[in-house]
């Protein structure tokens, strides 16, 4: 009989430790879900009555140094601008040395730049070839919160290999709030102005 309370009391005891044990495991926040993100550039409104470049143009693989290469977001703090670090469960749909290169692409037939724009993958013989490289994109906390695009780009001639042009473009947008949404939003805005004055510096050379 003695025997059996004591067994009654184990088994009471290992219910309420398993209780316990579940309703601490109930409690503990749930991971947050992967967000992910792409960029646009607002499509131009009007195309150029002639195009600047004659002949096919190729546009490579943009290229870019550390974080701002990778998938996700990344973010620094006003007032420390050599500081970067990247978001948790934000991402890139593409890598932006692609995702950029890609956007260019659309940008520069939109507006008739060249006779033909494509990318490597095309395999076709170029009369000139454009280089990216992204220097920033990120989110910049502070007050206000904005997002900072730094882009340079150029073109070459293939035959004789004349530099067309090399610049840097720069853009900051103030964002509409502080959050990783409205920082992309501001990236986009970015995007558009950015392609928008290297089609402006192409036209006057």
């Amino acid at each position: 009989m003695r025997g059996l309370r004591m067994k009654n009391v184990l088994l009471l005891a290992l219910a309420l430790v398993s209780a316990g044990i579940l309703s601490a495991c109930g409690s503990v926040a749930p991971v947050p879900e992967d967000q992910f993100y792409r960029l646009r550039a607002k499509a131009p409104s009007t195309a150029l009555s002639k195009p600047l470049l004659q002949g096919t143009l190729v546009v490579e693989r943009f290229v870019a140094d550390g974080l701002t290469a990778g998938r996700p977001l990344v973010f620094s703090e006003a007032g420390k601008p050599y500081q970067v670090k990247e978001f948790h469960y934000h991402f890139w749909t593409q890598p932006p040395t692609v995702m950029l290169r890609d956007e260019l692409v659309n940008y520069l037939r939109a507006r008739k730049v060249a006779d033909v724009v494509v990318t490597p993958e095309m395999r076709v013989t170029p009369d000139y070839v454009l280089i990216g490289k992204i220097n920033r994109l990120e989110k910049v906390n502070g007050s206000p919160p904005k997002a900072v695009l730094e882009i340079e780009l150029g073109v070459r001639k293939v035959r004789g290999g004349k530099l067309v042009i090399l610049d840097t473009y720069r853009v900051e947008t103030q964002s509409s709030g502080s959050g990783v949404d409205a920082a992309v939003e501001s990236l986009n805005i970015s995007l558009t102005d950015v392609y928008a004055e290297f089609i402006a510096a192409l036209s006057k050379k």
